[in-house]
């Protein structure tokens, strides 16, 4: 999603927090076309590493689409949605992976 220039990237391990999966990702587009973009990006990376998408929810102009990876699931919000959903709250005490710097 850097590549596509994806806003406020973070990555949380949520193991031992999470019944679901292993890792949240968040990451912030700027409008509907950018958060599709950001979602196909994912998928085609996860494609190549041999992992298919095994649900997605929401749509780009709703401003928030999520896809589950089984081990990882992955959030794209608009600018507005991320505020108010704040779901980096519920994973306040997971630990941040850091991202390589780019």
């Amino acid at each position: 999603m850097d590549a596509k220039q994806a806003d406020e990237i973070r990555v949380f391990d949520v193991r031992g927090l999470s019944s679901v999966t292993d890792f949240t990702v968040v990451a912030t587009g700027t409008s509907a076309p950018h958060l599709k973009a950001l979602i196909s990006e994912t998928k085609r990376h996860m494609k190549e590493f041999g992992v298919n998408c095994y649900r997605m929810s929401g749509e780009p102009d709703s401003g928030w689409v999520v896809a589950d990876y089984i081990n990882a699931v992955v959030h794209v919000f608009s600018v507005e949605a991320r505020a108010y959903y704040a779901i980096e709250k519920i994973w306040a005490t997971a630990k941040e992976v850091p991202l390589p710097r780019s």
